[in-house]
């Protein structure tokens, strides 16, 4: 048994260091593309088609969806979770690239909008607008970053027990630091590429490795193998996780099927790969690609995570469902051989991958959030360099914050994903959806759906909390209570920022007819 670990530790100590040497090396490279601030931040806009659907594909999974969402989803759901995987890649992919990509791209090239925030001061001649978007940007993405590192420490700690879960975050922190602040999002955009093809290596070993164990029985058993899971005290049986609908949680299912797939269309980490790519040929390209790709991860992850009560025996692992994947993997791959510590090394690749991209892409849109977006904002005569190096030494300071963050005692994983994910989306879907379709939003109307979302998740969460305060001992196990209700709270935010948004700008003062007018002209090519 210690030879068996001894050698997974060596494949794995080996790959990663292949790896970190694969993502410094491109970090590298790509430092003679990131001489001015537009190159740093958005590759020149010249992202090919292929490399932008990887950059969106690997930032919207992280490490998350696999030891978060999949094993959670999975082990309490079943098979209708899979439905979660293929809503991010129809709805969260392929309409989001239909309807918005063109527009996003054409509209911020004319605006000559570097991020979000510096769109909505373009879009709705609001200095106030992009200075509040900046704040909800790095305030409430730190969270969500230190979400993705806790993703991986399951993991790695089970084959590296004498190493801290913490320095394997910093692990992460550190290499993500080095790429990004050397190369910017042509560094980010590169890597993503060659973290996307790990990812999909990862998932299909991932699946064939899970359905070859003794207890799936291969494609053609394990319908009804897991048609026969008894309840073991949990009341979840055979007929619920079998069910292709998602049996007793067909609400729950949707409600995480729509948070997660409309979710993105207003994170800004997302919505920037419009910006970046090259042309409306590669965007048409790009938006098949990262929907094959998200319905292959996706879809696999929830697949996973469905299978593991059969590889688990029915029973719970110790650290509850964030370590239901790392258990199960590990279960499926516990008898050691070359082939088995090889796949075994590729899955923690492919979860260092997950999370570096997603890591990666946060970081990028929170620093320059103040760097290019608050901070000129009081500081006049602001050059170039200067906003080079502070987007730099922000890149740093948010990695170290998060990395913060994600050592504090938090276990409610998904949750505080599902809401920062939540207020973040649910404050920009509204103001930035209308925005490049309608010429007859107001800026009352976009102020008013940003508020709104906001309001929605931040007011709902501190009445839940104090509701909760009543029967649980401390103020953040209230806290706890209130946040199994973010991906309701995050659906409810993004639909009334939809709303209000058209219908206080039928009420509220329009935009003089030059001003739409220079804002709607194509000058994108």
């Amino acid at each position: 048994m210690e030879q068996n670990l001894h050698q997974t530790q060596t494949v794995t100590v080996i790959a990663l260091i292949l790896f970190a040497l694969i993502m410094v090396a491109i970090g590298i490279i790509s430092t003679r593309k990131t001489k001015t601030m537009d190159g740093f931040l958005l590759g020149s806009r010249k992202i090919g088609a292929w490399v932008s659907a990887f950059a969106y594909g690997t930032s919207y999974f992280s490490a998350v969806i696999f030891v978060g969402y999949a094993g959670q989803h999975g082990w309490n759901i079943g098979l209708g979770s899979i439905w979660i995987g293929i809503g991010n890649a129809v709805i969260g992919c392929l309409l989001a690239w239909i309807l918005l990509a063109r527009r996003t791209r054409t509209m911020t090239h004319t605006l000559k909008s570097k991020t979000m925030p510096e769109f909505f001061e373009g879009r709705y001649s609001s200095s106030a607008m992009k200075i509040f978007a900046a704040v909800i940007i790095f305030v409430f993405l730190v969270p969500y970053s230190a979400a993705v590192y806790k993703g991986l420490g399951s993991m790695f700690t089970t084959i590296f027990p004498t190493v801290s879960v913490n320095m394997w975050m910093l692990v992460i922190a550190v290499l993500t630091a080095i790429y990004l602040v050397l190369g910017g999002y042509v560094a980010t955009a590169y890597t993503d590429f060659v973290q996307g093809i790990i990812m999909i290596i990862g998932v299909f070993a991932m699946v064939i490795a899970l359905i070859k164990t003794p207890a799936v029985g291969g494609f053609s058993n394990f319908l009804g193998n897991l048609g026969a899971v008894a309840d073991n005290g949990d009341g979840i049986t055979g007929a619920q996780l079998t069910s292709i609908w998602g049996g007793s949680s067909w609400k729950f299912l949707c409600v995480n099927i729509l948070l997660t797939s409309f979710g993105t269309w207003g994170l800004p980490q997302m919505v920037n790969k419009y910006y970046a790519i090259k042309d409306k040929k590669a965007i048409q390209k790009a938006t098949v690609i990262s929907t094959v790709f998200a319905l292959i991860i996706g879809a696999g992850a929830y697949f996973v995570g469905s299978l593991s009560r059969l590889v688990l025996n029915n029973k719970l692992p110790e650290g509850g469902v964030d370590s239901v994947i790392p258990n199960t993997l590990l279960t499926a791959l516990g008898d050691p051989n070359i082939i088995t510590t090889i796949i075994l090394a590729v899955i923690l690749i492919l979860l260092l991958s997950a999370s570096m991209s997603t890591l990666s892409s946060i970081v990028l849109s929170s620093s320059s959030a103040i760097s290019v977006d608050l901070v000129p904002a009081v500081k006049k005569n602001y050059n170039d360099k200067n906003q080079m190096l502070l987007t730099r030494a922000l890149c740093l300071l948010f990695v170290a914050l998060s990395y913060i963050f994600a050592t504090s005692n938090i276990t409610i994983i998904v949750n505080i994903m599902s809401f920062s994910w939540g207020i973040v989306s649910g404050c920009f879907i509204g103001p930035y959806v209308w925005g490049i379709y309608s010429k007859k939003t107001t800026k009352a109307g976009a102020w008013a759906g940003m508020l709104c979302g906001f309001l929605m998740v931040a007011v709902t969460t501190i009445v839940l909390t104090a509701l909760n305060a009543g029967t649980a001992d401390t103020l953040y196990e209230a806290f706890k209570l209130a946040a199994k209700k973010a991906p309701e709270m995050g659906v409810a935010a993004m639909a009334v920022s939809i709303i209000v948004v058209p219908l206080v700008s039928m009420f509220t003062k329009k935009y003089d007819k030059q001003f739409v007018e220079s804002v709607f002209t194509e000058k994108a090519e």
